[in-house]
């Protein structure tokens, strides 16, 4: 009797969602890695570039099979599926559908990652004359302006300046 399948969220490495995608396609798994385009800042300019709606992870559908799971987990830049102490945990498949609709429309998805920067979060200058400085959230202004408090000398400096040309730094690279 074959066991019935579900979809379950597989973490990756940093920047490996591709990667990890086309092996398990390639081993004939079902993946699914929804993407979003995003502006990207470069040195010298601006592009539009596709990246996955959820950092870090994409969706496997699988059994609760351990050598299934184990073939999942045995590719390069897999990290674990999410799930609690039981074992991994299913998702819908009402939801999976409603994100492949969403993606699948060719229109811009509005996303936010839910973590709105906090006072005292490490952030980068990304744009600007200031571009490069790393400093510390103060505030938000409203209109899409921040605040950010930048060393200078032993001293603080407040400099207000465009909310996209911050970019929070993860904790393990402050």
């Amino acid at each position: 009797m074959t066991q019935p399948l579900h979809w379950f969220a597989l973490l990756t490495r940093s920047n490996f969602e591709q990667i990890v995608f086309d092996q398990i396609t390639r081993k004939k798994i079902n993946a699914f890695l929804p993407k979003t385009r995003k502006s990207s800042r470069r040195k010298d300019r601006k592009r539009i570039i596709e990246v996955p709606l959820f950092p870090g992870y994409l969706f496997v559908r699988s059994c609760f099979d351990a050598a299934h799971q184990l073939t999942i987990l045995k590719t390069l830049g897999a990290v674990r599926l999410l799930g609690n102490g039981q074992g991994p945990t299913p998702i819908p498949d009402t939801q999976i559908d409603s994100l492949k609709i969403m993606t699948s429309t060719g229109t811009d998805l509005i996303t936010g990652s839910c973590i709105r920067l906090k006072k005292g979060d490490p952030v980068m200058v990304l744009e600007g004359p200031m571009a490069g400085l790393k400093g510390e959230f103060f505030q938000y202004k409203g209109r899409g302006r921040v605040i950010v408090k930048i060393s200078l000398l032993g001293q603080w400096a407040g400099v207000e300046m465009n909310e996209d040309n911050v970019e929070k730094i993860p904790s393990l690279l402050s």
